[in-house]
């Protein structure tokens, strides 16, 4: 169909004159005049709220009471009557109930308060370190266990015997015959395949106990302990002592768990805070049996531990068993001859006393002085052979203490005061080869201790000897504790030389790295970028030979982050020299990406305010290429979307002010850069088009020459880089809206090429498209692209050489050829809403306007050959739409769509057209009785559209809609 002047419909079309300001005047809010005195939004509303007392007594006084209350009603109050949920649980809760047996006293409670207070959360635990030496301390060589799990033979007691003690008996026996019995032997095991068994030991255990094969358990635990005493593979001990201390913790708890549920009586558990007094004679022998039991193993090592285990069970046999205990404990380590076992026994009774008694600090420090009486032994005869043997080197050797030393230090220094801590100090100081304790304080000890006395350490530290324990090891932990804590003002400086002095002779990179990697911090922190921009290039240099940094790509990304968290000026930082050659060190595609996604993101977190550097453009631009290169035809979409949003941001924060020419070539350039990426191109277009109107804003309508050459070149760069996107819609979006910047800067032929445009792409619209990898229908998305290009062409005004409304009915016969969906109305939907923009641009005066753009109402003036033309085309979409309608009416199942149909059009003919046209108005009649025809109207949309209908018929002039209003009847649905 063409919509020409063919064909005249039989109904007449006129469209009603409107008045739209009378219009706008007569539909505003009524003003009413409230009393502020009696009124107000924010008063408090006052509730009376009567309550009868029920089943109050004959001839009682009190009948009734009520209560007003000037406070607002809460209607979640009202509900639960002022409580809560929560409120009336812990009211329940706080009832009073008879005190349980063994309550604690206050006394007891206050004590157990001030030990909880002993270990807060400041304090690393144990299982923290655990993962981390078990990684560390592994071994390629062959591992063994050797286990004497002893006899399985009963023996009976004898008659006449008291029963306890023949049992007691004749479990010490069987204690004794693991010296006798069976041998298991596994040999030529690997790391993974030692821990498993291990790990089978453990679960052996849980299964004996769980049997109430004590003995066999018992058994377990001994000889798991013994091979504590064999340093054959010694770099794996480490490893091993974290493996069989988890079976001695797991004994250590079924032990005190067992006697502690032998206390229990009436199913009353023991208070925390209990004490010897709350404990039965039962469960007090039980405890006693199994200290009986331990102290009856013959050797050393495993006494100890499995002694250290069941620790916490002294306190059910008297008050101060623990404290008398540790002491013993600590003493019997002193019989250990390797130094290396002999620590770790150390550390493990630091763990389990810091566990059961951390208010005990005497017994934790006497550790850490027998440590210092006998760390010479380190260097004794005896470990220097056993190193030869083995064939590992002292330094190696070394850093097997340091698990154990950095745990003891850790308990001794946990909230020590001062003057401790420089005791020890002073100790270690006056040992010989004393790196290795060295470097365990600064680990341990305060950061602030550490921070004060800086120049102190590192005095020491160049005191060590260099053979034993690298000096870069010493300087890499003193760092760590200046990155937590501010050394004296003063010394700063210093204390930088000196350890750059040490850092930058380190020949191995990794060692470097390793170590430069933590002075970063200190030197962002404290220092300018000229003291930052030295250690980049002393970075450089040593990771560019035989391109090792490509070994180290983790630290040298710490590294970056460091710099990002102290200067995040980018003025500043891309002011360094040698900021940018540090960059070009991440050269693998993946780490360089994350790297350029760090900076992204801190730029836009902390550029706040435009910028036009030209230093931080050009750095930047080769930060986001280098993420926008990355992309290729693997990359996920969601990659895509993450790394689109940080490009973004940085071309949000480029702003050349009034120099818009210079902004224009900057979006040139991010678009020859950014080519792969959608969502850049549709933000330059849209910058653009914002730079367009800026420049008519700023300007203040002097629309000069130069303006308006320039408004064209946007013009250009939108028209060129629009049909290189691939969304269709974004495509008909950026050509409306493009046209309407063109249009606003009066700029007619480049608006005109932009809506052509528009109008030559629709056809081109796909029946679906895909949305989150779903086939959709794109009727809707192009029935609300159609709406809003019709709501532009009413101030678009026609072109000389394309006849009246060319874009209109450009519009209109692409919808009549395009292909749309078999069972939908999209097509006549188009056609009813192109009669509202018809019937305005009929009107004198248009709805709205674009400043110094002449429309059609200035073009045509009113002209009546403009005039007929509208009404003819608007006979024309009104009989299309009526010949359908009488197909839909041809089968039952369309009905509904008819009745739709007919209530649009209705409407469109009751706001646009002049109903004084009998045959329009009979018309609109018609329409409204074939929406009720059926039954398939919205009653309630029917009633409020006849109440307006009614009111409309009370304006003046509107004399034959009350007319019409008679003949519109509402039919009831059967």
């Amino acid at each position: 169909m063409s919509y020409d002047c063919r064909n005249m419909a039989a109904v007449q079309w006129h469209s009603r004159e409107r008045r739209y300001q009378a219009e706008l005047q007569s539909s505003r809010l009524e003003c009413v005049p409230v009393e502020f005195g009696d009124y107000h939004p924010l008063k408090a509303i006052t509730v009376t709220d009567a309550k009868s007392r029920r089943g109050a007594r004959k001839g009682s006084t009190s009948s009734s009471s009520s209560s007003s209350s000037s406070v607002a009603l809460d209607p979640l109050s009202s509900m639960l009557d002022g409580t809560d949920p929560l409120s009336m649980f812990a009211a329940a809760s706080a009832v009073e109930v008879p005190s349980l047996p063994h309550s604690s006293s206050a006394g007891d409670l206050g004590r157990k308060k001030r030990e909880e207070e002993v270990v807060g959360t400041d304090f690393e635990p144990w299982s923290a370190k655990r993962g981390e030496i078990l990684a560390r301390f592994t071994t390629t060589e062959k591992l063994s266990i050797n286990l004497f799990m002893g006899t399985d033979k009963a023996k009976a007691p004898s008659p006449g015997s008291s029963a306890v003690s023949e049992k007691v008996r004749t479990r010490l026996e069987e204690l004794d015959d693991q010296e006798e019995g069976s041998q298991r032997e596994l040999l030529n095991l690997s790391q993974q395949e030692y821990a498993n068994r291990i790990e089978e030991l453990n679960q052996s255990l849980k299964e004996a106990w769980a049997t109430d094969q004590k003995v066999k358990a018992l058994k377990i635990v001994i000889q798991c302990s013994k091979l504590l005493s064999d340093t054959s593979v010694i770099q794996f001990y480490p490893s091993k002592f974290v493996l069989i201390t988890d079976i001695l913790d797991t004994f250590g708890r079924l032990v005190y768990d067992r006697i502690s549920s032998m206390c229990s009586a009436d199913s009353q558990t023991l208070p925390d805070s209990f004490t010897a007094a709350d404990v039965n004679d039962t469960a007090k022998e039980t405890c006693l049996n199994w200290f009986f039991k331990i102290a009856s193993i013959r050797e050393l090592i495993p006494r100890l531990y499995v002694e250290a285990a069941i620790l916490k069970c002294n306190r059910f046999l008297n008050k101060t068993g623990i404290q008398e205990t540790l002491p013993r404990l600590t003493a019997m380590i002193r019989g250990i001859g390797d130094p290396l076992v002999a620590v770790y026994a150390r550390a493990y009774l630091c763990r389990v006393g810091m566990e059961v008694a951390p208010q005990l600090k005497d017994s934790l420090n006497r550790n850490f002085f027998d440590l210092l009486s006998t760390f010479r032994q380190i260097h004794g005869d005896s470990v220097q052979n056993q190193l030869v043997l083995q064939h590992v080197e002292i330094p190696q050797y070394l850093t097997l203490y340091s698990p154990a030393i950095h745990w003891i230090l850790q308990c001794v220094a946990y909230r020590a005061p001062d003057p401790l801590l420089t005791e020890m100090m002073e100790r270690c100081k006056k040992l010989g080869n004393n790196a290795l304790l060295l470097n365990s304080v600064m680990w341990a000890f305060r950061a602030e201790f550490v921070a004060a006395r800086a120049t102190d350490f590192i005095g020491m530290i160049k005191d060590c000897d260099e053979a034993g324990f690298p000096k870069h090891l010493l300087f890499g932990s003193l760092g760590r504790s200046l990155a937590c804590a501010d050394p004296p003002e003063a010394e700063r400086l210093t204390i930088l030389n000196e350890a750059w002095k040490v850092i930058t002779k380190i020949r191995s990179p990794q060692d470097y790295i390793h170590c430069a990697e933590i002075w970063v911090e200190f030197t962002c922190r404290h220092f300018t970028k000229r003291e930052v921009n030295t250690v980049l290039a002393d970075i450089i240099k040593h990771l560019t030979p035989d391109r090792a940094f490509e070994d180290a790509y983790p630290l040298l990304q710490s590294v970056i982050q460091k710099i990002l968290t102290y200067f995040y000026d980018f003025s500043v930082l891309f002011s360094m020299e040698r900021f940018l050659p540090f960059l070009d060190m991440f050269q693998k595609d993946g780490v360089r990406v994350a790297v350029c996604r760090t900076i992204m993101e801190v730029f836009i977190k902390h550029q706040l305010e435009p910028t036009r550097d030209p230093v931080i453009l050009n750095a930047l631009l080769h930060v986001c290429k280098a993420m926008h290169d990355s992309v290729n035809a693997m990359t996920l979409e969601d990659e895509k979307r993450s790394l689109s949003l940080l490009i973004s941001g940085f071309i949000r924060m480029v702003w050349f002010g009034r120099d818009f020419e210079q902004q224009l070539s900057f979006c040139v350039e991010a678009r020859a850069t950014f080519c792969n990426l959608e969502p850049l191109l549709v933000q330059l277009i849209h910058t653009v088009n914002q730079l367009a109107m800026e420049t008519r804003r700023m300007m203040r309508g002097n629309h000069s020459r130069k303006t308006a050459a320039f408004v064209r070149a946007c013009a250009a760069y939108s028209f060129i880089t629009i049909p290189s996107l691939s969304s269709i819609f974004c495509r008909l979006s950026l050509y409306l809206l493009s046209g309407q910047v063109a249009l606003a800067n009066q700029c007619l032929s480049q608006a005109d090429a932009f809506f052509k445009a528009a109008v030559s792409l629709l056809p081109e619209v796909p029946r679906t498209i895909s949305v989150e990898g779903k086939s959709r229908s794109s009727e809707s998305l192009l029935l609300d692209f159609i709406n809003n290009f019709f709501a532009m062409l009413l101030v678009v005004p026609d072109h000389p050489e394309h006849g009246v409304l060319y874009l209109v009915r450009g519009v209109l016969n692409m919808v009549q050829d395009y292909t749309w969906e078999d069972n939908g109305d999209a097509k006549v939907k188009v056609y009813i809403s192109a009669l509202p923009l018809l019937a305005a641009m009929s009107q004198e005066t248009y709805l709205y306007s674009i400043p110094k753009v002449d429309s059609n109402e200035t073009l045509y003036g009113g002209d009546p050959k403009f005039l007929t033309e509208i009404d003819k085309l608007c006979e024309t979409l009104i009989s299309q739409v009526l010949d359908y309608l009488k197909t839909l009416g041809r089968e039952e199942q369309t009905v509904r769509r008819q009745g739709s149909l007919s209530f649009s059009l209705f409407s469109s003919l009751l706001a646009h057209g002049d109903l004084r046209n009998n045959k329009l108005n009979q018309l609109a009649v018609n329409l409204w009785n074939l929406n009720h025809k059926h039954g398939c109207s919205d009653t309630r949309t029917s009633v409020r559209t006849l109440e307006y209908i009614k009111q409309q018929a009370q304006q003046p002039g509107m004399a034959h809609i009350g007319d019409m209003v008679q003949r519109l009847t509402l039919q009831s649905r059967t």
